[in-house]
């Protein structure tokens, strides 16, 4: 009987109980909650929430529906802005059982007329989490689906040179359409201190985390000298979770996605490229994709996984017709280094005793070595045909490229010059400042008619240049590296013919160019030509150097210095036949890699000379003596430099 009593009088009370609040709601409405929903968010965040119109509560379980007019939301004090947000109306879907655990999920929020202001400060503070430190990634609000009615959002981080405003104003619906009408977007300000301009479509409906719902996209972005344009769909706008767009990049320099993305990508020319970029959980694929970069085009994939302790970016990249100088950027080379010998060479400027900086031959222009260790990457690309150089006749281009580590590596690394080739293995070790440097190089015949001056009035040449390279230094960019580098290079020419005019000239024959002038050059044989030099700190001292001909053998001293980009050879000429008139004198080759500067003994021409007129005035058959190279002289004998010198 007790009981029954008890539950009756617990039953009357909660009903009483409701019957109370359905009195007070209708007579006060649920504005009576703002007070207390105010000092509940300023005890657990220490930021002051303001609803300074009416609020309204629609049930529903579990995602009851909330509206509230006037409402302002407070920055931490650390923030630039006061605000972070204020509205002139919100309403929300929140997940009741998530809120009583301490969670704030909102499946739709609907802000009208928002100013945004998202800040993230000096310790890594973001403005947007609700705990008292802002640095709890648990502490935010989660928002499925959003929609703003004329909205501003900025962004700020003073810590990355970043501040960026948007403005989103809802696009009107067509006349007599049920369409969605859209949203529109513009946005500018700052990126990490490049500046940034951005505008767009995209469907009304913001899906910020819904994980099944693609949103439909359209953005055009310039950042720094970066153009971005991109159209498709993207689901969830703060994961990217899935992406599958059409996208366009240019810029004038490949290298400036580092600052966008932190990932390190190649020096280059200006660039433009369009392909299909599609993501996947953890890897983002841009396949296929074609463009150019400088005047070569360039077609493939490319991949970037992410997860790992850094990115690895694979790739397969394909060039039908790559111009030399397109690579210059890539290895440091300025405007111009790649150019034609020949072009350089007739450059009027006067030569100095050291290369002037501006007027270097071997690539100077640093590696950026320090963002090496960003990303690992295995690249292959290939070049199909070549835009011929004087200065390098190359026809195709094989290689692969690995970085791992921040140690990069090209192996192989194959240049194809019609039937020869050039096999080398290359390896740059990022880890030591300044960078180490390895690199093995062997040519195999090739053509050396493609190397020399084109001439009318001679025949093909058949030589073919043979010969390997070992090389390891130090610095930070290709010029650097040699004028530090030790090892050895050794070249073999053989077979095949030359001119003799430029023979006869070598050993100043004057009767046989005369002779050669009246009737025309001819072409005589090349048995060899050697070069073989031992490196030490950038200095290439020579071990042997010799031309041998039909006529004449050059023998060759001296040594080229790396560092300066100098020349200090002399020749001197044993002729093999006997000539009437000659100004036999050690040639002496000096000057720099732009210009070279080749010229005979003038002291010992002009003893020759004068002992020719003195002679001359005793009896003027005489004076021919001292002027006659007696010759012969021997072969240099090419076979031993074949058998084992080489």
């Amino acid at each position: 009987m007790h009981l029954s009593r008890f539950i009756k009088w617990t039953l009357s009370a909660q009903l009483a109980l409701i019957l109370l609040a359905a009195v007070t709601l209708a007579l006060l409405g649920w504005n009576w909650l703002r007070a207390p929903i105010e000092r509940m968010t300023f005890e657990q965040t220490g930021r002051t929430l303001t609803i300074g119109g009416d609020l309204a509560v629609h049930w529903g379980w579990p995602w009851p529906r909330i509206q509230a007019q006037q409402v302002s939301f407070a920055n931490p004090a650390w923030a630039l802005h006061r605000q972070l947000l204020t509205a002139d109306a919100l309403a929300f879907s929140i997940h009741l059982p998530q809120l009583l655990a301490g969670k704030w999920v909102l499946s739709e929020l609907h802000l009208t007329r928002p100013v945004v202001q998202l800040e993230q400060g000096p310790q890594g503070q973001r403005s947007w989490l609700l705990d008292r430190q802002q640095q709890d990634e648990n502490a935010g609000v989660e928002i499925d689906r959003l929609t703003l009615d004329q909205g501003v959002v900025g962004y700020d981080d003073p810590a990355s040179h970043t501040s960026i405003r948007s403005e989103l104003p809802t696009l009107p619906a067509p006349a007599g359409s049920a369409a969605d009408p859209g949203v529109r977007f513009s946005a500018k300000g700052q990126f990490k201190g490049l500046p940034f301009k951005a505008e767009g479509t995209g469907d009304t409906v913001l899906a910020l985390r819904n994980q099944t719902t693609p949103y439909r996209l359209k953005v055009a972005a310039t950042v720094g000298h970066t153009h971005i344009l991109a159209t498709g769909q993207v689901t969830s706008l703060v994961k990217f979770s899935a992406v599958d767009m059409q996208l366009t990049l240019s810029g004038n320099n490949l290298n400036q996605w580092f600052t966008l993305t932190g990932i390190a990508m190649p020096a280059t020319r200006d660039y433009v490229m369009q392909g299909h970029l599609v993501r996947q959980g953890d890897t983002l694929r841009y396949d296929p994709f074609t463009g150019r970069m400088g005047s070569s085009d360039v077609a493939g994939w490319v991949q970037l996984k992410t997860g790992g302790n850094r990115p690895v970016l694979t790739g397969d990249l394909l060039s039908t017709r790559l111009t030399l100088e397109d690579l210059g950027p890539v290895i440091g080379a300025r405007a111009g280094q790649l150019k034609s010998a020949k072009k350089a060479a007739a450059r009027s400027a006067p030569v100095a005793a050291a290369t002037p900086q501006s007027r270097r031959v071997m690539p100077d222009l640093p590696f950026n070595a320090e963002h090496w260790d960003s990303v690992d990457a295995e690249v292959n690309f290939s070049a199909k045909t070549i835009r011929r150089a004087a200065a390098a006749p190359l026809q195709a281009l094989v290689t692969h490229i690995s970085l791992k580590d921040s140690v990069l590596r090209l192996a192989p690394l194959q240049f194809a010059f019609g039937s020869g080739q050039i096999n080398a293995q290359v390896t740059l070790d990022g880890r030591h400042t300044p960078i180490q440097s390895q690199a093995q190089v062997q040519v195999k015949r090739l053509a050396l008619a493609q190397w020399l001056p084109a001439s009318p009035s001679s025949k093909a040449v058949t030589s073919v240049l043979g010969g390997q390279i070992n090389l390891a230094g130090r610095g930070n960019s290709v010029g650097s590296m040699l004028a530090a580098s030790s090892g050895s290079v050794k070249l073999l020419v053989s077979g095949g013919e030359i001119s003799q005019m430029m023979m006869e000239k070598a050993g100043l024959h004057l009767w046989e160019m005369l002779r050669l002038t009246l009737t025309g050059d001819k072409q005589i044989k090349l048995r060899c030509a050697v070069a073989n030099f031992e490196v030490k700190a950038g200095q290439m001292q020579a071990s042997t150097l010799l031309m041998d001909t039909q006529v004449t053998t050059l023998l060759g001293s001296g040594k080229i210095d790396l560092a300066q980009e100098k020349f200090d050879l002399t020749f001197n000429q044993k002729t093999k036949k006997t000539s009437p008139v000659a100004l036999r004198s050690p040639i002496h080759v000096g000057g720099n890699f732009v210009k070279p500067i080749i010229a005979v003994d003038r002291a010992r021409m002009a003893t020759r000379a004068l002992g020719s007129v003195l002679l001359g005035l005793v009896n003027p058959l005489l004076m021919l003596i001292p002027l006659i190279d007696a010759g012969p002289g021997i072969d240099s004998g090419c076979a031993q430099w074949l058998a084992g010198k080489s």
